[in-house]
């Protein structure tokens, strides 16, 4: 089943992807979707900074917002949802087309025991049932289809970063 979309609007979010000090990125394994890693992601409330988005969204899927942006895309994102997303009992129920993402390189300040997947602080269910680090050029791989264009663009975007990270270079102070 194939519908016309183009007439609904994307759905606002922000991507995070979240280093470790060895410049390795978190990726939690989706627990409607077994096998689908992603990093975590979430929506942006009605007059709410994207950047105090991203640090609720942390919170809320990862448990922990012990982190600092270090970097962002300058461009948004977007990716179209699938047909069997869209409908079926999908999650957003027709309303969206798809999603306009703000990405976000974060440091992560904590230590792996601040990760909590419980949804503790997620007010739906949770998201993720497991997590891991893992080299950022891994992740197009390790994610849905429909959403792989956005990660080969964070991926050639937070690169350098990873890898500055990784080497323990002092990375600039964003504004």
């Amino acid at each position: 089943m194939t519908t016309d979309l183009s007439h609904l609007p994307y759905r606002r979010g922000v991507g995070l992807c979240l280093f470790n000090a060895q410049g390795l990125v978190l990726i939690a394994e989706r627990r409607d979707r077994r096998g689908a890693w992603q990093m975590p992601q979430g929506g942006i409330q009605k007059d709410e900074n994207p950047r105090v988005t991203a640090l609720r969204e942390l919170k809320e899927e990862i448990g922990t917002d012990r982190a600092e942006i270090i970097a962002e895309i300058p461009e948004k994102l977007f990716y179209e949802f699938p047909d069997w997303l869209q409908h079926r009992g999908g999650v957003f129920r027709g309303k969206y087309r798809g999603q306009e993402q703000i990405w976000f390189a974060l440091k992560f300040l904590g230590d792996d025991r601040d990760i909590d997947l419980s949804g503790a602080d997620e007010p739906e269910a949770p998201e993720f049932i497991a997590w891991r680090w893992a080299p950022l050029a891994d992740t197009p791989n390790l994610i849905v289809d429909f959403k792989r264009p956005i990660y080969d663009r964070v991926v050639g975007a937070f690169l350098p970063l990873a890898e500055a990270i990784s080497r323990g270079e002092t990375l600039p102070a964003m504004a």
